[in-house]
């Protein structure tokens, strides 16, 4: 019995599926299964013991042959044959026997970058039909030798019967494909052939190859302008030779023209809705192409009918209990921020409130599952009725509760979802619970009806690297199984039954971005300077202890905006002084010196806690929040400013004040940090203000004369100066900080700070994005605080960029009259220059 063949990579690089490749013959898999490997490294290994059976003349493509039979395809680059084998050294040759590891090839990576379509190159299992392909890795780095792709044998499938034997018909055709039949045409030729049932075979130089084999299509080496003699028997082959010497004979151009069209625009592909775009909010980056899904699970049904008393309270506990159980081992497989939800989960299953409630309504007649709909039901309406996006997104998360114990209580199983390869999961809402259930190897993207950007759903999806684009509407769910689709996390859109021109344009802007993020992360510990070497200084935004490694890993210089709601949110009583203590220094010792500047509490509003006796405001955003709860709690304050002055080594603390609009709110802060800092002992470390509001800005100049610096945050900073509440779903997509009012208050703010010779930053959610740093930095930015994970491509992004661009760019962003209008600038260079908004 022939055991499983594990294939180890063959290339260094970025690992990808097989899918995302910028070419439909290999994406679509018409030449086999496989993945795909953007390579840092200019050499190609053999990824198991085997022999070579296929070199291709230019030397860009090599096939082993494995000791199972399996025929493995290794294709470097995409168009390489059009190199003509420059470039490339081959090392190996047809009938050598080689071992795992062997270097077969060496090319020039440089040299293919300027001259192929891409350097993504595919490894593809030619004869995959007979076995089972299971990808061991996707969307991460590899390293030579790693295991990457296991293949198992199955059972082959019954033949039919050959019919009768009908006379062998031939006919001569000179191939017209310029550069022969490569991978390319030879899986076009392969595909072509398979619909036919005749037996076919190509000829030449009297060598013969089974048209269905690609692989020994591509070994008789046919080029451009050779003659060819199809042979065809079977009672279809004067059709299967007709269509087989048009194929060959076509132009290369309309040969890829053809493959576009039919691996695009197959019916089974395209969606009964006449939708073609929807437009929502971004809430988790990035970018998928695949077929929608889905996901209407029908409600979880209640028995009214009651038994006694104690038998359902006795059912309930045990339904909880089963709950708390499953969620407490799930804790050891999530990311921090799947805890972080489970653990909020957890807390609200703890509610003795909530379980009172539905005590109560047992003990009045109802049955365990009614008694627990209505004690859930009771809190979601009184979130509902205060009107917060926030609270409308933990309403989500009690109702996400009410399912799962109701699903306890019936004894009905979550469904099982067979989601296909790259599914982009539509819904009208997710359940944090049901977007853990969903494989997360096959979910590429989902896109949701409603919903907000800080749910909890959201925080999953980022952390789980899924693309998330939230308040699309209704009629997502209008779009049909199956349809292709292109979620686009960046800009909030979903493109159906996108045209073959759009499908191209998103598969290279996937290969792009794979590529940008391996060379990004090799150069990511450099200090940062424009390509006219003017020093800026990128730091990251952390949220929890946890992130700090990951910071410093992605190159961060230190941390330029410590959320310290970490330690305050969703909880009964506030953090003690010891308790913050411990996570501070832990930061700062995880950041190894590097400066870590720690933001004084910010909650209210959106962020309530609720052990702060905060009233009910009409209009919390512009109520008790930021710097005047911490002025309002005199002693809360104290306490965080105490833990923040113990922190070692003192002189790599900073802290900083949000929501600050008067020098008076400053200066209160200012003297109780010296007060308590001359009662400690301690030396006073630099303060600094957050401009968030139009009126900081403004004022800019007067506050920079005495705080040490200034963060613009530009979150907050677009929707006062937009009047548009950033947490609503109806409006969150146009609170665009590129719009020009903002970016003339950041001008504003970064003259007033240079003024005084104060460094002027941005650690609002514009930091993080591409396509804002050159405005930025013209505009009088020299510090930029972004999320750790976008740090690398940032610091790459900037060394690109020269001083003279960006204040060309930024002069140009004032003067338009929208944000769209400023992501549509370009970049003043030689030659050809991206659009900020394609930047990303």
């Amino acid at each position: 019995m022939i055991e499983t063949l594990t294939l180890i990579a063959p290339l260094a690089g970025w690992a990808m599926p097989l899918a995302e490749t910028p070419d439909p013959v290999f994406a679509e898999k018409m030449l086999g299964d496989g993945l795909a490997i953007d390579p840092t490294l200019g050499e190609l290994h053999a990824p198991c013991d085997g022999e070579v059976i296929g070199l291709h003349a230019c030397s860009h493509a090599v096939t082993i042959r494995a000791a199972n039979g399996a025929e493995i395809l290794l294709h470097v680059g995409l168009e390489t044959v059009n190199c003509g084998g420059e470039g490339f050294e081959a090392l190996t040759a047809i009938g050598r026997k080689v071992a795992a590891g062997d270097l077969l090839l060496r090319f020039d990576l440089d040299l293919l970058a300027r001259r192929a379509a891409s350097l993504i190159s595919p490894i593809v299992v030619i004869n995959s039909r007979g076995y089972q392909i299971e990808p061991l890795v996707a969307g991460r780095e590899v390293a030579l030798g790693q295991p990457v792709l296991a293949l198992r044998p199955v059972a082959a499938e019954g033949v039919a019967a050959a019919g009768a034997a009908s006379a062998t018909m031939r006919r001569k055709v000179r191939v017209g494909l310029a550069h022969g039949l490569h991978a390319r045409p030879a899986a076009l030729v392969a595909r072509e052939a398979g619909a036919f049932a005749a037996e076919i075979a190509l000829e030449i130089s009297g060598r013969r190859a089974n048209a269905r084999s690609p692989v020994a299509v591509m070994a008789l080496g046919v080029r451009f302008g050779d003659e060819i003699e199809l042979v065809a028997s079977g009672e279809d082959a004067a059709p299967a030779l007709e269509a087989l010497a048009a194929l060959v004979a076509e132009a290369e151009g309309a040969v890829a023209v053809a493959m576009v069209a039919d691996a695009f625009e197959s019916p089974a592909l395209a969606p009964a809705s006449p939708l073609s775009a929807l437009g929502g909010v971004p809430a988790a980056p990035g970018l998928a192409i695949g077929a929608a899904v889905r996901l209407i699970e029908p409600e979880v049904a209640v028995v009214e009918a009651a038994g006694a008393p104690e038998a359902e309270q006795a059912a309930l506990t045990a339904a909880l209990g089963a709950v708390k159980a499953a969620l407490t081992s799930r804790m050891a497989g999530e990311t921090e921020q799947g805890r972080e939800i489970v653990a909020a989960h957890l807390a609200f299953l703890g509610d003795t409130e909530l379980g009172e409630t539905a005590g109560a309504s047992i003990a009045a007649g109802r049955s365990a599952g009614a008694a627990w709909a209505f004690a859930i039901g009771g809190y979601v309406d009184q979130l509902r009725a205060v009107g917060d996006a926030r609270m409308l997104e933990r309403a989500a998360d009690l109702n996400d509760l009410r399912r799962q114990v109701l699903l306890r209580l019936s004894g009905e199983a979550a469904p099982t979802r067979n989601l296909p390869d790259n599914a982009i999961v539509l819904a009208d809402d997710i359940l944090p619970s049901q977007l853990m259930e969903l494989d997360p190897k096959r979910v590429a993207g989902l896109a949701i009806s409603r919903g907000g950007p800080t749910s909890h759903v959201a925080i999953l999806a980022a952390a789980m690297n899924i693309p998330a684009v939230v308040a699309l509407g209704p009629r997502v769910l209008s779009i049909e199984d199956g349809a292709l689709v292109i979620l686009d996390g960046d800009e909030g859109r979903l493109l159906v039954a996108p045209k073959p021109s759009e499908i191209a344009a998103a598969q290279t802007r996937l290969a792009e971005r794979r590529s940008r993020k391996v060379r990004a992360k090799a150069a990511s510990a450099e200090p940062c300077r424009t390509a006219d070497g003017v020093r800026i200084e990128v730091f990251a935004n952390l949220g929890a202890v946890e992130e700090a490694a990951l910071a410093v890993g992605n190159g961060a210089e230190g941390c330029g905006l410590l959320r310290t709601e970490f330690l305050f949110m969703e909880r009964a009583t506030p953090p003690s002084e010891a308790e913050q203590f411990a996570a501070y220094q832990a930061i700062a010792d995880a950041l190894a010196g590097r400066p870590l500047i720690i933001r004084t509490l910010d909650v209210g509003a959106d962020k309530p806690a609720p052990y702060l006796a905060l009233a009910r405001e009409e209009n919390p955003a512009l109520g008790v929040r930021g710097v005047r709860v911490s002025l309002a709690f005199p002693e809360l304050l104290r306490t965080q400013l105490r833990a923040i002055l113990r922190v070692r080594p003192a002189g790599q603390i900073q802290v900083m004040l949000p929501m600050v609009v008067a020098l008076a709110e400053f200066r209160a802060v200012r003297d109780v940090l010296a007060e308590l800092a001359t009662s400690m002992g301690a030396s006073l470390p630099k303060l600094g203000v957050m401009v968030e509001t139009p009126a900081a800005a403004v004022l800019s100049d007067m506050i920079a004369a005495e705080a040490d610096f200034l963060s613009i945050g530009t979150n907050d900073l677009a929707q006062y100066a937009l009047a548009m509440d950033r947490t609503s779903p109806q409006l969150a997509a146009q609170v665009d900080a590129m719009h020009p009012a903002v970016l003339r208050l950041v001008q504003q703010a970064a003259t007033g700070g240079a003024r005084h010779g104060r460094t002027v930053s941005v650690c609002g959610g514009l930091a993080s994005e591409l396509a804002a740093a050159p405005i930025l930095i013209g505009l009088g930015v020299t510090e930029l605080s972004a999320s750790p994970a976008i740090v690398p491509e940032l610091k790459a992004a900037i060394r690109e960029l020269t001083m003279a661009q960006c204040r060309d760019v930024a002069a140009r962003a004032l003067i338009q009259i929208s944000a769209a209008e400023v992501r549509a600038l370009e970049l003043a260079a030689a030659g050809a220059a991206p659009k900020l908004g394609a930047v990303s």
